[in-house]
């Protein structure tokens, strides 16, 4: 396993959904991954878990959540201490890059995905 715990915040357990990808991508990639989402499922293997679940060692959060239902894991992701949010292409929310940035966490603008395929991740 590679040392970078992502925990992907949106995970889907449907196939199509980026999120779904991202976690596929991660664990192909030899990441160690917490998928977290709405419903519970699983994506090869990794149970999709519910909530706000303790994580210890976190350090990228990639969102998968649109800014309409970010507010709700803003406290959540705060506490899970990362060194960097991904703000995957839909998921931007100026605001909350800005609170990231005082708590000194890094807030990214980008796209896991390609971040993963280009080695820059």
């Amino acid at each position: 396993m590679k040392s970078k715990k992502t925990l992907v915040l949106g995970a889907s357990p449907n196939p199509v959904r980026f999120s779904n990808k991202a976690v596929r991508s991660l664990l192909r990639h030899q990441y160690d991954v917490v998928p977290v989402g709405l419903r519970q499922g699983t994506i090869e293997g990794k149970e999709i878990q519910v909530g706000t679940p303790p994580v210890e060692g976190v350090h990228t959060v990639s969102l998968y959540v649109g800014p309409s239902r970010q507010t709700a894991y803003f406290d959540y992701i705060i506490s899970l201490k990362p060194a960097r949010v991904i703000f995957n292409p839909g998921t931007v929310n100026p605001a909350f890059m800005a609170r990231l940035e005082k708590e000194g966490i890094h807030p990214v603008n980008g796209c896991m995905l390609v971040m993963l395929n280009k080695g820059e991740f």
